[in-house]
């Protein structure tokens, strides 16, 4: 038997692939299918089966372009609307030479979900591991609210997870999503499998009767994405052909593409951006986590973008980042040079950034105002109290947001200084230009240096 947990930690997924003999089976696979197909290789297994454990809300699914490229037979869960030749169904199996994955419903998070039980049939027909897809996730709970009402997914969720525990507590489970997803909540680990027994345990949830389940799990849920419904039409598709890479762009044609108000992405760090960037871009730095979850909130994904990036590899990764949760308008990229934009008449803007002594400073001088762009559970652990809170899902929208008035610096700050870097541009192509970011570190670090942070 061959296992292998391959992780795309941008949008905290996982994906599996398991083999036997010289066939192997990938589960939830990820936008950008090279890693399966290289592992594949190298363990000399041949890819014939491809499925998905419902129809992701969070990421494009690579299912259709994994299937196209090894000539697998693709599988996703039916639904409602009727079977069709690729969906799978509660109690179907697939075999991999003598590995067992059996279907098993567990709707809630989605009415279709199903998780795989997976036996080796060398050593027993009992379940071994349990892919559990968005059911139930390692320290937490998938949350409910991404198909159907809150309250009526907890419901479902409740009772799958009922019958998932009842596997057997030495059954391991390897989800979907870890740390750093936005299908699960606060208390998902990034820690990358457990066990049924571990989770019944210590899983506060897991505890608790129905009704209570339900009101505990949809007490505090986060902002529903707003390219969610995109995402799932995308993951529907059943066949179509690979997404072309942007065309490489410069001088006239740069300036051609400018003139059709794109976006424009710039995925360099902050620190490049700031030095001289395409007036108007966004800086979304690929090196940070959580670029396409950010890009979602903050943009229109129907719209073309533009990406600038330091070189072409880092053009490609963002390209992927970006196609994976459905920006498929990507016309063009280019590798920033200031230089060059300036001798092409391409207008050229650069950015300030602050220290935490320096936005200290001008805090205790009622010199700046103060916009806090981090979480709300982040906010209520500690704030500076007079701040403005614009979390990232507020940003798409950002020329509604009441800010403090023109003249005088607005400085952006958050836990580490990535997040504030993106708000920061935002604000500015929204026509702020007493704009700053704090960088180095963020409103956690402000007790340190004599502020007081207030709570709730």
């Amino acid at each position: 038997m061959f296992f292998r947990q391959v992780l795309y930690r941008d949008l905290g997924c996982a994906s599996y692939l398991l083999g036997d003999g010289d066939e192997a089976v990938v589960v939830d696979p990820r936008w950008d299918i090279d890693e399966y197909v290289e592992i594949a290789a190298a363990e000399r297994l041949r890819i014939t089966h491809v499925v998905d454990t419902h129809e992701h809300a969070d990421h494009v699914s690579g299912r259709v372009g994994l299937a196209q490229a090894t000539g697998a037979q693709a599988h996703r869960p039916a639904t409602a609307a009727g079977l069709a030749p690729d969906t799978i169904s509660p109690g179907d199996e697939i075999m991999i030479g003598a590995l067992c994955l059996t279907a098993l419903a567990a709707p809630g998070h989605r009415p279709e979900h199903l998780a795989f039980t997976v036996a080796d049939l060398t050593r027993s027909s009992e379940p071994w591991m349990l892919l559990t897809g968005d059911s139930l996730l390692v320290g937490d709970i998938a949350r409910p609210d991404l198909a159907v009402t809150a309250t009526e997914g907890a419901h479902d969720l409740h009772a799958s997870l009922r019958r998932l525990i009842e596997l057997g507590d030495h059954v391991e489970v390897w989800p979907a999503h870890i740390g750093g997803s936005l299908c699960g909540g606060a208390g998902l680990s990034g820690k990358t499998s457990s066990t049924v027994g571990f989770e019944r345990r210590h899983s506060p949830l897991l505890e608790l009767g129905e009704d209570e389940f339900v009101q505990g799990l949809t007490s505090s849920l986060p902002s529903r994405p707003p390219n969610v419904d995109r995402i799932v039409g995308l993951n529907r598709r059943t066949s179509g052909p690979p997404l072309p890479a942007p065309d490489p762009l410069s001088g006239d044609a740069l300036r051609r593409a400018l003139a059709t108000h794109a976006t424009v992405i710039d995925c360099r760090t902050p620190a490049e951006f700031d030095a001289g960037h395409i007036a108007g871009s966004i800086n979304l730095p690929v090196a940070s986590p959580g670029v396409g979850t950010r890009a979602g909130w903050a943009f229109d994904p129907m719209q073309p973008v533009l990406i600038v990036a330091a070189d072409e590899a880092e053009a490609k990764r963002m390209t992927l980042a970006l196609q994976a949760v459905g920006f498929w308008q990507l016309p063009g990229m280019c590798i920033a040079d200031p230089e060059s934009w300036h001798h092409d008449a391409i207008p050229v803007a650069r950015a300030d950034a602050w220290d935490l002594e320096r936005l200290v400073a001008g805090l205790r001088r009622d010199a700046v105002d103060l916009v806090d762009v981090r979480e709300p559970r982040e906010w209520n652990s500690g704030h500076i109290a007079g701040s403005h809170h614009v979390p990232l899902h507020r940003l798409r929208d950002v020329e509604s947001i009441v800010l403090p008035q023109h003249g005088r610096t607005t400085a952006v700050a958050c836990a580490a200084g990535a997040r504030a870097a993106f708000a920061a541009s935002l604000l500015r192509r929204a026509g702020r230009t007493d704009v700053v970011r704090v960088a180095g570190g963020g409103i956690p670090d402000l007790g340190a240096l004599g502020l007081e942070l207030a709570l709730g």
